[in-house]
């Protein structure tokens, strides 16, 4: 049995519209805890009280949630009020990473860059939309993760059916232009960057059933960058991090442009653990297997 870590719940499967997701993650870090030799048992919120974990003893929590009301600060502040140790980012950079709009602003106001964009609503200009960002406008929902409801739009009469299907997910919708270039992930693990993974999906789509049910995307890591390039990368990400007050864990997703510039489009504070996820494809490439890197991200997990 692993020592120090306790009584450890795996909180995956919730109730938002990343349930799907969380369940695969969620029972692939449970697995690999165990094999581990941590004391590692299954805790779904959407079936338990959360206070249920106070009262069964547990000593830390492995926090594999996706979207809100896992993701979003939330269940960080009920583990916080029970004095819980727990994995991740905080209440404050889970909240806000969480906020695709607020985050932009964020970085913006410390010179991060992160395309241009624009809030949408039932009464907006749909044409000025498109005047100011151009076309193709990528439309998403501003709290939704993994895809959920975003639209690549090619045309402008299509771009109030997209704000429509993105606010069927959230009353915050999010446009965004479209950055031409390369698309690559960046995580991290406690104050470290891990290897670049550049992902190549089909006509350049990668979206929920890209990213998690088929084989058709491509990962490339060592992502095959010059050097200095992804150094520079790394540093951008950790400081994009930094700003947002993540801690732990997380990744960054980032469009690296023809003329060697890149610009930052998301945080993720609770990436995918499944077959198909770029946080442990990188471990990999670091040196840390699956279970190694379990064990490192449970090592990060505190209060406050």
């Amino acid at each position: 049995m692993a020592q120090g870590f306790g009584k450890v719940a795996v909180l995956f499967g919730g109730s938002s519209a990343e349930r799907d997701v969380s369940l695969m993650s969620g029972r692939a870090v449970l697995d690999a805890l165990l094999a581990e030799g941590v004391d590692a048992h299954p805790f779904d919120p959407a079936e338990r009280d959360l206070f249920e974990l106070k009262q069964d003893g547990f000593d830390r929590a492995f926090v594999i949630l996706h979207g809100r009301g896992g993701e979003d600060g939330t269940v960080q502040g009920a583990l916080e009020l029970m004095g819980i140790p727990y994995t991740g980012s905080g209440v404050m950079a889970s909240a806000l990473s969480m906020d695709k709009w607020r985050t932009k602003m964020v970085w913006q106001s410390v010179g991060l860059p992160t395309p241009r964009y624009a809030i949408l609503d039932e009464r907006s200009d749909w044409a000025a939309v498109v005047a100011d960002l151009g076309l193709p406008i990528f439309v998403k929902p501003v709290h939704e993760g993994s895809s959920m409801g975003a639209t690549k739009v090619t045309r402008a009469e299509d771009l109030e059916a997209a704000w429509a299907l993105a606010a069927r997910y959230d009353s915050l919708v999010l446009a965004e232009e479209f950055v031409a270039g390369e698309e690559l992930t960046a995580p991290f693990l406690a104050d470290e960057a891990l290897p670049l993974v550049r992902i190549v999906a089909p006509d350049g789509n990668y979206d929920y059933q890209h990213k998690y049910f088929t084989d058709d995307t491509q990962y490339f890591c060592p992502a095959g960058l010059p050097e200095e390039l992804e150094r520079r990368m790394r540093e951008v990400v950790l400081h994009s991090a930094r700003v947002l007050g993540c801690r732990g864990w997380g990744r960054a997703d980032l469009i690296l442009k023809g003329d060697g510039s890149f610009t930052l489009l998301e945080m993720n504070t609770i990436p995918g653990m499944t077959s198909h996820s770029l946080v442990p494809m990188s471990a990999r490439a670091a040196g840390l297997s699956f279970g190694a890197l379990c064990r490192r991200i449970l090592e990060e997990a505190r209060v406050g």
